[in-house]
């Protein structure tokens, strides 16, 4: 898809009605919707994190941007994810953080990204996150300088690929629900990202696809 067609869509993206759960549930692990089952999030205070769906010019072609999370000892060690990050009491808002930490995390200029709207933000029960997405987009193609730290790859997914119903495959995988489940996952490249990342995938994916 060229660029200047999504650029021509984005009026459309931003008075489309987000599809909030009905979405996140394709991809929704089966013991994850177990757990969640007259759940009271707001008992647990979640604490805030941002990210940012950002797409971008390839070749004219439109990508949008994943990055590899380091190995860490942590819940999401490794694990493919947007470029964000906590929310901070420093960040002016919830989408400032986003900004700040999309900068911080893959180089990318704040002043260089265009916000189009806010998704439907996801729980992560193991790291007790509320996790808030944005849509941006910029006009120019991008070099990344990731910040080696916290990020150990960057995957530059065309729309196409993310379009194509193929990509959606289930993986068995120990997560920190259970170990050797069978979960939805999204198979980019060798990669598979499964949980709340795919969950906030789908959603941008099933409102694409009203729209493209």
């Amino acid at each position: 898809m060229d660029f200047q067609d999504f650029l021509n869509c984005i009026p459309k993206i931003v008075t489309e009605p987000l599809l909030a759960d009905l979405a996140h549930q394709i991809m929704e692990p089966p013991e994850r919707k177990a757990l969640m089952n007259n759940f009271d999030v707001v008992s647990e205070n979640p604490r805030k994190a941002a990210v940012m769906m950002l797409f971008y010019p390839k070749n004219i072609k439109t990508h949008l941007v994943l990055i590899v999370r380091n190995s860490y000892p942590g819940v999401h060690s490794s694990q493919i994810a947007f470029p964000g990050g906590k929310v901070e009491l420093e960040d002016l808002s919830i989408e400032h953080a986003a900004l700040r930490e999309t900068e911080e995390e893959i180089g990318v200029s704040v002043n260089k990204i265009n916000v189009i709207k806010a998704f439907t933000q996801v729980y992560i029960p193991p790291s007790n996150f509320m996790v808030f997405p944005f849509l941006g987009y910029s006009t120019e193609e991008l070099i990344f300088n990731p910040d080696p730290t916290e990020v150990s790859g960057i995957i530059e997914l065309s729309i196409v690929d993310f379009l194509d119903e193929n990509a959606i495959v289930n993986k068995t995988m120990s997560t920190s629900y259970a170990k050797d489940i069978q979960v939805p996952a999204f198979k980019i490249q060798e990669h598979y990202v499964w949980g709340a990342t795919a969950m906030i995938l789908s959603e941008l994916k099933e409102t694409l696809k009203k729209i493209l």
